[in-house]
């Protein structure tokens, strides 16, 4: 899980900052299975599968949503006059991005992986100072070395001179999502969709790609225990829980207290996974998670978010 921040303006009246914080809440208690259920699922299908049969979820469930909120037309509009954009970002999200997330998560213990997906703020913030001239800050450099002090913690499990059996590779494909995720924000800093057009957009144009390669590289078939995992993918990580927290920061009049609550998500994901999946949780993952927490709190309230 990665959070995007971006939301449209606000109509005057339309701010609930008690409605902002429930569907806040309620994305975060999506979102705190997902490291869960990619683990289970994967037991079950490989790579390709799962990112094919939760694409097809969303994108049934996204465009299901979009129609009965009456933004049909909006959206064949949308893909007319910005169909460029459909096609990169769709690419990079889910394409690119899921697929080196799921065969991370297929490679490395769900501790190690779910942690290290918050990183991206951090290699945003580097890619802002390099793409956009975004003016370089002592403070970015502290929350990264802290951030990613956590990270090694993690990844080490406390052997500094190894890596604790964690796989080279996916720890290489954790990180790359992070800088897919990190790119896929900058190109949607730039998005003139409004947020649920498109990223239903993405998924609808990412769907036939994701079926080519499925097809290609592996099988439609998988078990009905299958089936049911890509699904609840599909539709908690990728549909649902966006749709809440957009509806999230469309209410607030202060994002960041909205932003503050994902912080709560990766501690409830480690109780979830040692209760499901029965990973025992070392303690250098719990010091390694609070230091990469605190470095994205220090780097977040160095720059807080203005309301939308």
């Amino acid at each position: 899980m990665a959070v995007p921040v971006r939301a449209r303006p606000r109509a005057p009246g339309t701010t609930n900052n008690k409605q902002a914080i429930a569907f806040g809440l309620a994305s975060v208690a999506c979102w705190s299975t997902v490291a869960t259920a990619f683990k289970l699922t994967l037991g079950w299908v490989d790579t390709l599968q799962l990112l094919f049969y939760s694409t097809l979820t969303a994108s049934a469930s996204l465009l299901l949503i979009v129609v009965m909120t009456g933004q049909g037309r909006a959206l064949v509009a949308a893909m007319k006059a910005h169909w460029r954009i459909s096609l990169v970002a769709g690419m990079l999200n889910p394409v690119i991005y899921y697929l080196a997330l799921f065969k991370a998560y297929d490679l490395l213990p769900a501790q190690v992986a779910q942690p290290i997906n918050y990183t991206w703020s951090i290699i945003l913030a580097a890619m802002a100072m390099v793409l956009l001239k975004h003016r370089v800050r002592v403070t970015d450099f502290v929350a990264a070395g802290v951030c990613y002090g956590g990270v090694f913690l993690i990844a080490t499990q406390g052997e500094v001179t190894s890596f604790a059996g964690s796989d080279p590779l996916g720890l290489a494909l954790a990180l790359l999502s992070t800088v897919i995720w990190a790119t896929y924000w900058i190109i949607n800093m730039k998005d003139q969709r409004a947020p649920l057009i498109g990223l239903c957009l993405n998924f609808l144009v990412a769907l036939p790609v994701t079926l080519v390669l499925c097809l290609a590289y592996s099988s439609l078939a998988v078990s009905r225990a299958g089936l049911l995992g890509c699904t609840y993918v599909g539709l908690v990580e990728m549909a649902i829980g966006f749709v809440f927290w957009s509806r999230a920061l469309r209410l607030t009049d202060n994002a960041s207290r909205v932003v503050n609550l994902v912080f709560l998500s990766p501690f409830v994901s480690l109780v979830i996974i040692h209760q499901v999946l029965g990973e025992e949780i070392h303690g250098t993952t719990i010091i390694g998670l609070v230091f990469l927490i605190a470095g994205l709190l220090f780097q977040h309230w160095q720059n807080p978010l203005k309301s939308p």
